[in-house]
């Protein structure tokens, strides 16, 4: 039932927003062609309109979807909301551009300006609104379904959380069971505990109820087989929230395989399209930055190769995605020597620099050979940085979840990086910043990321 509702709610915004994007698209046609602006080249041809149409059709939901505007954040403000529109609109925008300008010969720059324009206030708008309706709903409580939770331990608790923080779904907890005698005449999340779970039947009875969630941790499951057996004698709907959520790592949730529920604990954040896109976009974004940079790539080649003698790149084994190993390349910026000793971190003032290697180190310039590593796949643009497999170990046994930044591909700059976490900071902070943009993932987030990088994420004074 929270899923069918989940999708009838998406859908309603997803249909909103394409009515929204023909009536902007159509209000920028007639601005362009119909307004006192004159018209230099003609009218374009139905077909090209119906085309432009079908591309922006196509492009703005997508770009919406992975900015996350179809997912439901109550805690997301009236202004947030509209901010986070602003934001993927304008990305909709460069992409619809990018596409028009490799596909076709000919386009209306002003008409596309004028569109995106009345798609930011139309969408808004109707974002706006719907959000009023369903919270004066909500307020005059039409069309609640009321919940029971059996359980009034945390596991209770997470249900009455996740819950209140979907009331736009129509759901409302009307009690709790206990499975204790203790917690009864208490609340839990606000929600009143009615009762003990041998009382279900009196309580299913004595109130209005559409649906028994079932929160009962592991230690307890003793007192599951006779609960459903009294349930199973009533119409009422029943779900079981399994108690290994405090198991779950990364990308874990419930699975079906061959009609088999299945609970993954740990899972993969880049799957199907999600990593097809993030290759394209790797690809496109690597090659355009490798045709900007050629002159400055020539330049520090050249100082690299006149201020010390040994070869100009320097290739160095570090861990990837899934544990491979592959070797970076950098401009080299140590003696030919540095490491003769052992494997040893950078430091502040490190003598083993080269003339030319602190400079190159300090603006990340030794880094734009890494663009060939992302061609060939064996980096991304944006990830956690790579480690050096002999460090690894160490920060494995340090660091809970330290392995779980290997379930993406590393990156040439991250999130972590961008906030200032290079050098020798915390490793520990390091990881968290990992792991949220994991968790977190989007090509949006991708884009913020590189421009914050383009705009001087690249600078540290931990970098050396």
């Amino acid at each position: 039932m929270f899923s069918r509702f989940q999708r009838f709610y998406t859908s309603i915004k997803i249909a909103t927003d394409v009515v929204m994007l023909t009536g902007a698209f159509a209000l920028a046609y007639v601005s362009r062609f119909d307004g006192p602006i004159p018209v230099l080249y003609g009218m374009p041809a139905w077909e090209e309109t119906l085309l432009s149409l079908a591309t922006v059709l196509l492009v703005f939901p997508i770009t919406y979807r992975q900015a996350r505007l179809y997912a439901t954040n109550r805690a997301r403000t009236h202004i947030g909301e509209v901010f986070e529109v602003f934001k993927a609109t304008i990305m909709a925008t460069l992409l619809v551009v990018a596409l028009t300008y490799f596909t076709r010969e000919r386009y209306s720059r002003l008409m596309l300006a004028f569109f995106s324009a009345y798609a930011f206030l139309g969408v808004s708008a109707a974002r706006l609104v719907l959000r009023g309706v369903l919270s004066a709903v909500r307020r005059r409580g039409y069309n609640l379904k009321s919940i029971l939770v059996i359980g009034a331990g945390e596991l209770g608790q997470r249900v009455i959380d996740t819950v209140e923080g979907h009331r736009e779904l129509g759901f409302r907890v009307e009690g709790v069971l206990s499975l204790s005698p203790d917690p009864v005449g208490g609340q839990v999340g606000g929600v009143p505990v009615v009762g003990h779970v041998r009382d279900v039947d009196a309580v299913l009875d004595a109130r209005p109820v559409d649906q028994v969630i079932i929160a009962v941790p592991l230690e307890e499951q003793a007192a599951v087989k006779p609960l459903m057996e009294q349930l199973a004698l009533r119409t009422v709907d029943v779900k079981v929230v399994p108690d290994l959520y405090q198991y779950v790592t990364l990308y874990g949730g419930l699975e079906e395989f061959g009609g088999l529920p299945i609970i993954s604990l740990q899972g993969d954040p880049m799957a199907g399209w999600n990593m097809v896109a993030k290759r394209v976009f790797d690809v496109l974004f690597a090659l355009v930055a490798l045709f900007v940079s050629a002159p400055f790539m020539l330049v520090v080649a050249l100082a690299v190769k006149l201020t010390s003698r040994g070869p100009l790149l320097y290739a160095q084994e570090r861990m990837g995605m899934d544990g491979q190993t592959f070797h970076i390349l950098k401009f080299r910026t140590m003696r030919t020597d540095a490491e003769s000793s052992g494997a040893l971190m950078a430091s502040k003032d490190d003598p083993r620099r080269t003339p030319i290697g602190t400079f190159l180190r300090k603006y990340s310039l030794d880094e734009l050979p890494q663009f060939f590593n992302v061609l060939t796949g064996d980096m991304s643009l944006v990830g956690p940085r790579p480690e050096r497999p002999v460090f690894i170990e160490e920060f494995k046994r340090q660091i809970p979840r330290y392995h779980l930044r290997h379930k993406v591909k590393a990156g040439i700059t991250g999130w972590a990086q961008v906030n200032g976490l290079r050098g020798q900071t915390s490793i520990q902070k390091r990881i968290e910043y990992d792991l949220y943009y994991i968790e977190n993932w989007s090509l949006l987030m991708d884009l913020k990321i590189l421009v914050r990088t383009a705009l001087g994420g690249f600078l540290s004074k931990n970098a050396y």
